[in-house]
């Protein structure tokens, strides 16, 4: 339990971290090595077009994470009026069934509450994940995933201008760490070259794990399943795919996908249900 407390705090600083660096890498080295391209007009220029898109994505992904953050899913405790003795205790060792009662319902550990439809708890944003915050993760997985994939596509592009590289070759990304390793014991490779290096197979996992949990989410919404209720092998009753998404993303989901906003329809919901 102490182990998982300690990630609850470590990993929301090792995502701030890892966005830090992104961007001043981003800002920094990789736009202003574009900027030295003299065969192409300051509007057009490709170090425009790619901070344009860096920081519509990254602006989404650090967006949606603040209302996960925020938008906490509600503690069904208080309603029930759980106290301290043998019931939280039910809840705890999971001895009683909350599908009788609350479907999905779940106490956790960690937040120390009761939240209505709970899917998991998420270490990197510290908070549970349920029905108030289910579509901002989901875009925050979306965007997080491609502002990855994009700041290793522009690393690429920085390494291959920097070393005189070429990418054309898939195994040339492959045989990338190994060469530049040896290359850096050597003293052939500057660390801050190194490090960018090092960046880009860390850009790479981080992006295709956001990029698969994101589909493995959507899959489970198209179901009007949570993660939670496929571990503990309970029966959902079944309903039109449209209708698990409109509960999740709304009627305008367009300008969820767009923007970070926080669901309007499905907190005037909880709203009016209290």
């Amino acid at each position: 339990m102490l182990v998982l407390r300690l990630l609850n705090v470590v990993a929301p600083a090792y995502f701030l971290c890892i966005s830090l660096v992104t961007f001043v890498l981003q800002i920094f080295v990789f736009i202003p090595s574009m900027l030295k391209d003299p065969s192409t007009t300051p509007l057009f220029s490709p170090a425009l077009l790619h901070g344009a898109l860096f920081l519509f994505l990254s602006a989404n992904a650090l967006g949606n994470y603040v209302l996960v953050i925020q938008n906490s899913p509600d503690d069904l405790g208080k309603d029930l009026n759980l106290g301290r003795g043998a019931e939280v205790a039910d809840w705890l060792d999971g001895s009683r069934s909350p599908g009788s009662a609350l479907p999905g319902a779940h106490f956790c550990r960690l937040c120390a509450r009761v939240t209505q439809r709970h899917d998991h708890h998420c270490f990197f944003t510290g908070n549970c994940i349920g029905s108030g915050n289910m579509r901002n993760f989901i875009m925050f997985c979306l965007y997080t995933s491609l502002a990855c994939l994009h700041s290793l596509v522009a690393g690429m592009a920085y390494i291959s201008a920097t070393l005189s590289m070429s990418f054309v070759d898939p195994l040339a990304f492959l045989t990338l760490l190994p060469h530049a390793i040896s290359q850096f014991f050597s003293g052939a490779l500057l660390s801050s070259e190194m490090f960018v290096i090092l960046m880009l197979y860390l850009w790479l996992g981080i992006g295709l794990a956001c990029a698969g949990f994101c589909c493995h989410q959507m899959l489970l919404i198209l179901r009007g399943q949570t993660r939670y209720q496929v571990r503990r092998g309970m029966v959902v009753r079944g309903r039109p795919w449209r209708d698990n998404l409109r509960e999740v993303f709304g009627k305008k989901w367009l300008l969820g996908l767009l923007i970070p906003v926080q669901n309007v329809e499905s907190s005037c919901r909880r709203q009016k249900e209290k």
